[in-house]
């Protein structure tokens, strides 16, 4: 016994192409959200990296001279400054320290992107030796 073919026993080439067409689509948005996830974990590692170098600067800076600090330099591809203001909002207190503003700004360059981030804390100001008079 013979079985005859008949025109609905198979897709068309109009079908097998829209299948085609349907799948490469989602291929390509599987694609783009993969993509989109690596530049974004990218981005956060770089990000985490300066945060690493703000916080190596600032242990650097325990107590800022009372003429203020001016620092700047470079970490791989991460540029990095560092400037100090006295700080406003200081205490009432005649024998607390006064206060300074220790700003960090660290940039580098995300695909041809500028790119920074910024911190800014608090840190007493150095108080002079005292001279000692002779005994």
């Amino acid at each position: 016994m013979k079985r005859r073919l008949s025109a609905s026993d198979g897709f068309s080439l109009l079908e097998l192409l829209v299948a085609f067409a349907i799948m490469a689509m989602a291929l390509g948005m599987v694609y783009r959200a993969t993509g989109g996830a690596v530049r974004s974990v990218t981005g956060i590692e770089e990000r985490q990296r300066a945060l690493w170098l703000i916080e190596s600067v600032l242990a650097q800076v325990d107590g800022v001279p009372e003429q203020g600090l001016v620092l700047e330099g470079e970490a791989q591809e991460l540029r990095w400054t560092l400037h100090t203001a006295p700080y406003a909002g200081g205490s009432a207190d005649p024998g607390a320290p006064r206060l300074h503003e220790v700003q960090v700004v660290v940039h580098w360059s995300d695909g041809g992107q500028p790119r920074q981030v910024e911190l800014t804390a608090l840190r007493p100001q150095r108080v002079p030796p005292t001279p000692r008079s002779g005994s």
